[in-house]
């Protein structure tokens, strides 16, 4: 009945194998073949080294312990792109157990459970503009558009500009953010920006 006490015990959205060990008064090393056990049979699914979350409660957890998780599975991170864009109504894509965030480690796409997270590296140079909230680091609107122009500038993302309101930017912020990218970046956002504010 090991599981029924791991559920009851651990009322955690995610949890580490020191919690595990914590919880049921076992070793590390007891806890790690435990869980490997438990990832097997289906019953936890491993988010990283270390990190787990149970399978049947995963895909039903709110967004910001899914950001909350994407800022853990590549570290340091921040929320941004399309995931931060539809957060803060700026576009009208929606999407569904798929999350995008900016690292400055490497590029890299994690699929956990029927979701899926992906890291897109940048110069550590522009790796700022983000806040805390809520316990999740994410871009500010005006980061989250830059950033998305700048990927796409490169042909390294695929945005969809027709779907984005940027009605809600302050213009100070984004003027003071854009120094930061190269000029080519900004060029191509300039192209847009009059008109999709005019649409």
């Amino acid at each position: 009945m090991t599981y029924e006490r791991i559920l009851k015990k651990i009322t955690k959205p995610f949890f580490t194998l020191d919690d595990v060990a914590f919880a049921l008064d076992l070793k590390p090393e007891s806890a790690a073949v435990l869980c490997n056990r438990y990832v097997k049979k289906g019953l936890l699914t491993r988010l990283k080294r270390g990190l787990y979350a149970r399978t049947e409660a995963l895909r039903n957890l709110g967004q910001a312990e899914l950001f909350q998780i994407a800022n853990l599975l590549q570290v340091p991170s921040y929320i941004s792109l399309t995931t931060a864009l539809s957060y803060y109504g700026m576009t009208t894509q929606v999407q569904r157990n798929f999350f995008e965030s900016i690292c400055i480690k490497r590029t890299k796409t994690f699929d956990r459970g029927g979701l899926t997270f992906r890291y897109i590296k940048i110069n550590p140079r522009i790796y700022t503009g983000f806040k805390r909230d809520k316990g999740v680091f994410i871009a500010l609107p005006e980061k989250a558009i830059l950033d998305s122009f700048y990927l796409e500038s490169m042909g390294r993302y695929p945005l969809d500009i027709s779907s984005l309101d940027l009605t809600k930017l302050d213009e100070e912020l984004l003027a003071e953010l854009s120094g930061i990218y190269p000029p080519k970046a900004i060029k191509h956002f300039e192209q847009y920006y009059e008109e999709i504010r005019r649409a």
